[in-house]
């Protein structure tokens, strides 16, 4: 199945404002994700290209990378044949706007995990990210509500405490 799956938010900042968040990516202090909430992203030898990694059970290894625009990544997962891309465009002066891009196909298995489950967890995960970024320079919060669904897959894939 063809999935192109875009997030975009218009942050009233300079580019170079993001690009300065934009750049701890899977740091130890990733001020990108929403981390307090999610599997962090791990990349074996940071942002650049051919770094492998992931976040929770989500894998792909860095195939372009433009410090100062953007980040492709491409899925290292069975039945995930494509890429997923953040990317940073200066709208004017003061307005910058943070998209991300999955453009992929899925096959067998991994297209009914996509429609029931990875594709809400993973739009609830963009959306959050995108508040972090806003939030960091808002003293106004900006909290995106999840879904039900995303509060029971949640639930349901929590890992059971021993």
């Amino acid at each position: 199945m063809k999935i192109i799956n875009i997030h975009k938010r218009e942050i009233d900042q300079p580019k170079e404002e993001i690009v300065k968040l934009f750049k701890t990516l899977a740091s130890e202090n990733d001020l990108m994700l929403a981390t307090n909430k999610w599997s962090p992203m791990k990349l074996d030898n940071g942002l650049q290209i051919g770094s492998k990694g992931g976040h929770g059970p989500i894998k792909y290894h860095i195939v372009e990378y433009n410090p100062e625009e953007s980040v492709i990544f491409k899925f290292d997962l069975k039945g995930f044949d494509g890429t997923h891309k953040f990317n940073i465009q200066e709208i004017n002066q003061n307005k910058t706007e943070l998209s991300h891009i999955i453009d992929m196909k899925t096959s067998g298995v991994s297209t009914i995990k996509w429609f029931f489950a990875i594709r809400w967890l993973h739009d609830a995960y963009i959306e959050d990210a995108f508040d972090k970024v806003e939030n960091h320079f808002s003293t106004t919060k900006k909290r995106s509500e999840w879904s039900i669904w995303v509060k029971l897959l949640r639930k349901i894939m929590k890992p059971k405490k021993k």
